[in-house]
């Protein structure tokens, strides 16, 4: 037996002795639920079953090997369980996911003899933060109000924390009372409120509780900074990250994650590279580990800007790739148009599926689709398009739907692509029938463009309906159906929409500079114009003819 041979290989037979070993073993070498099967066996046939630190440590390891019929029975057989050990069957449930049976069990422990602590309150109300437990929240937030804990720093700043996880629309609302009415707060306290900020949407809001703050941590840093990319204000983001250099606070690889999201997202080549160069000599050349995410990160950064080979260059010296890694990639060769190489990376992931337990997802089958629309192979997304139900059980969705109907109607198969349309589960969005009217433009069908027409008129609001408009349009003056242009024309005029201008941006020298369709807000535009101008004569002198039918609305302006 592993326990006897222990023991008698250390030649113990003294009860003390015998206890310090028993728990030696359990913190040390207790690495399977037999061994720990055969310590419970002496550990009752010694008596020892009344040690409040022994039975903590047992429950702990029959938790933590999933062990919880084990578990609760050693636990029901405990006459008066004092509140460790109330605290590690409670954490138990916590940690395996049974957040509403530690909840149940803290409302027996509110019958015993036992008296919650700080401990108690800090694993239920992280547990019902996790599991969504609000009603079951606000029930231990008032069994805490009316208890001594009511000013305990942890515990308020887990109910904080609940709050804005758990608390809905007005969970910050409810989070900002708590936090208001504590004597003293920490830096935990401030970052969970932060972040309540952003997750209902109030950057603003989220700037001035960071403005406020007494203390910064690299988590406050990160949270403005994910939470500014995740927003869409990608340059703010950025500019925090300037800032928190300038103060010299040490950035993490979270910090850098968030940081290349909006470098991907503007563009911003130059920072990327410098956070590559950053993460190789702080990271990869003192052999520290790297985040999977990290990587993940480089890939789609180096993707978004354009350095497709770059990216392809780091996910080949992956060593570990989790499924964002593979559809990155995908992703990345799809958007360049490498259709052949997007299919062939999927092939790859393919063949290390079983051994690597990794399986394609929604987002993964996006990619593909993608890559099938802009190489045009019809056959090649058919299939796979099927494939997503048939081998891998995954539902399409409304995405999924509309990279087809952009597959197949670029390739003028307008009518496969219109049947496709009226078979969907689901109720066609605008940008279904944006890729049906964009193939009618290209094929000049004029009937079918006219049947997406009714639809733009019906059911889209005006202001998203604006560019549909302008491309139903251009159907018609395609076909040089000049009195529908002008009907069509009317129609935005009668419903008060317009189409919003194009938005483009170019980095030099380390700024960024945007740029709106007839722009001349820019300080040198007169040069910006003057070198339009010679590029525009320059690919006359190369026999280009420009599209103008595009444009026709817009002339009408």
């Amino acid at each position: 037996m592993f326990v006897e041979q222990s023991a008698a290989a250390h030649g113990i037979t003294n009860a003390r002795f015998l206890q310090q070993h028993i728990l030696f073993l359990l913190h040390h070498r207790c690495k399977t639920i037999r061994h720990l099967a055969q310590i419970h066996g002496h550990i009752t046939a010694n008596g020892f079953t009344s040690k409040s630190f022994v039975l903590v440590k047992l429950l702990a390891l029959y938790t933590s090997f999933n062990n919880f019929p084990g578990a609760h029975q050693l636990f029901d057989q405990m006459d008066n369980p004092s509140t460790s050990v109330w605290n590690q069957i409670l954490r138990g449930y916590s940690i395996g996911g049974n957040l509403r049976k530690s909840f149940e069990l803290f409302n027996h422990m509110g019958r015993s003899l036992a008296r919650p602590d700080g401990h108690t309150y800090n694993f239920v109300i992280n547990g019902c933060a996790k599991g969504g437990l609000f009603r079951e929240g606000e029930q231990v937030h008032g069994r805490v109000m009316k208890s001594s804990f009511c000013s305990d720093i942890y515990v308020m700043t887990s109910l904080v924390d609940f709050y804005v996880k758990s608390g809905g629309e007005d969970g910050v609302a409810k989070a900002k009372l708590v936090f208001d009415e504590m004597p003293d707060r920490n830096v935990v306290t401030w970052n969970s409120l932060l972040l309540g900020f952003f997750r209902c949407g109030d950057v603003d809001g989220a700037r001035r509780i960071f403005e406020e703050m007494p203390v910064r941590n690299v988590v406050s840093w990160t949270t403005m900074i994910a939470g500014c990319a995740q927003k869409g204000r990608c340059k703010e983001s950025l500019s925090l990250f300037r800032s928190m250099q300038k103060e010299d606070i040490e950035f993490d690889q979270v910090t850098l994650v968030a940081v290349l999201s909006a470098c991907a997202e503007l563009g911003d080549l130059n920072l990327g590279k410098y956070i590559h160069s950053y993460i190789f000599e702080s990271f990869a050349y003192r052999r520290k580990p790297i985040l999977i995410s990290l990587k993940n990160s480089l890939i789609h950064m180096y993707a978004s800007c354009g350095e497709i080979e770059a990216a392809f260059g780091i996910f080949k010296r992956m060593e570990q790739r989790t499924i964002v890694s593979w559809t990155s990639m995908i992703t990345g060769f799809a958007k360049h148009g490498y259709g052949d190489e997007a299919l062939s990376v999927f092939r790859w992931m393919e063949t290390v599926e079983k051994e690597s337990n990794i399986r394609p997802d929604k987002v993964t089958f996006l990619g593909l689709l993608c890559a099938c629309t802009h190489s045009g192979y019809v056959n090649e997304g058919r299939h796979y398009f099927r494939s997503m139900t048939v081998d891998w059980g995954i539902e399409p969705t409304i995405e999924h739907y509309g990279c087809m109907v952009d597959l197949l109607s670029r390739a003028g198969l307008l009518d496969e692509a219109h049947e496709l349309v009226k078979s969907m589960p689901m109720k066609p969005n605008d940008v279904v029938w944006g890729a049906l009217l964009s193939g009618c433009r290209i094929y000049k069908s004029v009937e079918l463009a006219s049947d997406v027409a009714h639809w733009l008129t019906e059911e889209l609001e005006p202001q998203r309906a604006a560019g549909y408009f302008v491309l139903l349009s251009n159907v018609y003056a395609a076909a040089k159906k000049w009195e529908d242009v002008v009907a069509v024309r009317r129609k935005m005029l009668d419903i008060k929409t317009k189409k919003p201008p194009g938005l483009s941006w170019i980095q030099i020298e380390g700024s960024i500079y945007e740029f709106m369709a007839g722009d001349r807000s820019h300080e040198n535009a007169r040069m910006i114009y003057d070198v339009l101008d010679e590029i525009t004569k320059e690919a006359r002198c190369q026999r280009y003819v420009p599209c103008f039918t595009d444009a026709f609305v817009g002339i009408l302006d």
